[in-house]
């Protein structure tokens, strides 16, 4: 994944069922962990964001399992902007163990709001945040 950042997490126990897998909705956790330090690399922190107002509710989430994630292995996250529309924002992810297998790979895509949940598009108030995130998106 071209202009990318990784991190990595440990499978800890209390993310696993009885056979030591990855419960699935864990991944979605994984994703937003992959998020933030993304978004922090690239210089827009979500605490910025809601500083200035803007919330990013996630409204679709596609994950695709390949291979499980199990107990006390590494697991690393890769993650990228796959697009930006001026409203809507979307994340790729690819999830790998340690030994480089690819284990999930999905993505998520969220809407810029107010606090109250209306659609709120960044370039009326911050024409900087709009250009950085269309740049990311075409990288």
């Amino acid at each position: 994944m071209a202009d990318a950042t990784e991190c990595w997490v440990r499978v800890r126990y209390q993310e696993t069922d009885q056979m030591g897998v990855v419960y699935h909705a864990n991944y979605l956790v994984w994703f937003e962990i992959g998020r933030t330090e993304h978004m922090r690399r690239c210089g827009v922190e979500y605490r910025g964001l809601e500083a200035r107002g803007y919330y990013l509710p996630v409204v679709e989430v596609r994950c695709r399992f390949i291979r499980p994630a199990r107990y006390d292995r590494r697991c690393r996250i890769v993650t990228r902007v796959g697009g930006y529309n001026g409203l809507r924002l979307r994340f790729d992810y690819e999830i790998f163990d340690e030994d480089g297998a690819r284990l999930v790979e999905g993505w998520t895509e969220h809407v810029f709001t107010t606090r109250d949940g209306r659609p709120l598009r960044p370039a009326r108030f911050s024409e900087e945040l709009d250009l950085r995130l269309h740049e990311l998106a075409d990288r």
